[in-house]
């Protein structure tokens, strides 16, 4: 078992039929030691699949569940002495975007502005609390560096314009992580565009989605997701919610789905089960699951918060989902079975209604299920079939809020908050201390680690964070 996935869960990019399924069994053999099945040889995207397992190809990682398979990043560093930080890079503008990594190079999208200030102007969305004003043109900004020193590889500047608005004060005009399938590499901005960029900068095809007005003008957030051929993006906004999908090479649009939906910055996962993808988005007035190749709905459950935020995970034929803003819901959807309206069916497995994640994202490691409370330092860990305490509730030392989603590697759990500090613990059915580590720095995008790195993004600037190499 690879990160909570089974034969019958997300395995990334899957071809249809009876690849995906050669396509899924073959990176679950290679990746527990076992021998490739008959014939997976023949197949270039079963081999770009296998590969993907040593990236981080977009914000949840290769599997979509926060865990790596085959990353093995060190478990203590200090800022302040230097101990363990491989570079450390300047990141221009600002973003909250998390890293992704494909062979030697590490992507990021960040928003700069520029010009002379002009008057403070702040949102008019109803509501609207703890903006930011908006001050200046910005330029939306795709950058690459490369994993071995931190050299600025290319910077690409998308489009200039003026933001309709500021976002909320703990979120950035360029939030929406990147995403690649090792040939191209997706960067998205929201209301600032869609844009498909080859590995070495060029600009292949851009969309405009219009403008997103967002709940309390707080910001945009959701990240894309690439599924097979297709790329996916979900614009849950307060008018005209849609889910949509264009093809990776042409940028034609493949097909578009009407979502009832308000805001929300979740991002959609890939789920594969009983030999079927689906596409699995969290939402305020229902968890939705699409087919892929169509935009259809599939089914439906009812039961999250306004505000959704964290992005659910699948496995063990199950989907994840929590929301803890007005009301207090974690779901545990079981997927066979799963047509139509769900709502308080005997589909759903177990549920909570205390201590459930907000912004943070849950992590799934093996049969482990881990979720902070709202954004605290309180860590829970579920036996993820059952929603059993194993052992249940547990305070962080020394870590205060939290707006990054936790990752795994290597039998360790990373949970960095927003100070910089970074708790690393043993993945065990009762999680032991392992380091406490600090980076004088504000955190809140997600890690990313690949290889024996990890990576860590501040207020500007980009952190990795390796041993040494031995001779």
């Amino acid at each position: 078992m690879i990160g909570g996935t089974d034969r019958t869960t997300d395995c990334g990019l899957l071809a249809s039929g009876d690849v995906a399924t050669l396509f899924c069994l073959s990176i679950l053999s290679l990746a527990a030691g076992h021998p490739l099945p008959a014939g997976a040889g023949e197949l270039t995207a079963l081999s770009r699949g296998i590969e993907r397992l040593d990236q981080w190809p977009q914000w949840r990682g290769p599997l979509g569940t926060g865990a790596s398979p085959r990353a093995n990043p060190p478990a203590r560093w200090d800022g302040a002495t230097g101990e363990n930080v491989r570079w450390k890079a300047p990141v221009p503008g600002r973003g909250l975007s998390a890293p992704i990594v494909w062979g030697d190079r590490v992507f990021l999208s960040t928003a700069i502005p520029f010009g002379e200030p002009l008057p403070p102007r702040y949102s008019t969305a109803p509501g609207t609390h703890d903006g930011v004003p908006v001050t200046h043109w910005h330029k939306f900004v795709a950058l690459a560096y490369h994993r071995s020193d931190g050299k600025l590889l290319w910077s690409r500047v998308l489009r200039e314009a003026l933001p309709h608005e500021g976002g909320h004060h703990t979120a950035s005009l360029a939030s929406n992580s990147a995403v690649t399938d090792g040939e191209r590499v997706y960067y998205f901005f929201g209301s600032y565009g869609l844009y498909c960029l080859d590995m070495d900068g060029t600009v292949l095809w851009e969309k405009d989605l219009g403008q997103m007005q967002t709940l309390h003008g707080h910001g945009e957030g959701s990240s894309p997701v690439v599924c097979d051929s297709q790329l996916i993006v979900n614009w849950d906004h307060e008018s005209g919610s849609f889910i949509a999908a264009w093809d990776l090479r042409t940028g034609k649009e493949q097909w578009r789905t009407p979502r009832d939906e308000v805001t929300s910055w979740a991002t959609p996962i890939v789920v594969e089960h009983d030999g079927k993808q689906q596409l699995v988005v969290s939402g305020t007035k229902r968890i939705r699951s699409y087919d892929p190749a169509t935009g259809v709905e599939l089914w439906q459950c009812g039961g999250l918060s306004t505000n959704v935020v964290a992005s659910p995970v699948a496995g063990h034929g199950m989907v994840f989902a929590g929301s803890s803003y007005d009301t207090k819901a974690l779901l545990a959807i079981q997927l066979n079975g799963a047509q139509g309206d769900i709502t308080g069916s005997d589909r759903i497995a177990w549920s909570r209604t205390r201590g459930t994640p907000y912004v943070p994202s849950p992590l799934l490691v093996d049969d482990a299920l881990y979720y902070l409370t709202h954004y605290q330092g309180i860590l829970t860990r579920l036996h993820a079939t059952s929603g059993a305490d194993r052992p249940g509730a547990m305070r962080l030392e020394r870590i205060g809020n939290v707006y990054a989603s936790p990752i795994a590697a290597a039998g360790k759990i990373y949970i960095t908050d927003m100070e910089g500090t970074t708790n690393v613990l043993y993945h065990a059915e009762v999680p032991r201390p392992l380091a406490i580590n600090k980076i004088d720095d504000e955190i809140s995008a997600s890690a990313a680690t690949a290889g024996r790195e990890l990576y860590l993004r501040g207020r500007s600037t980009l952190y990795c964070l390796a041993e040494p190499e031995t001779p």
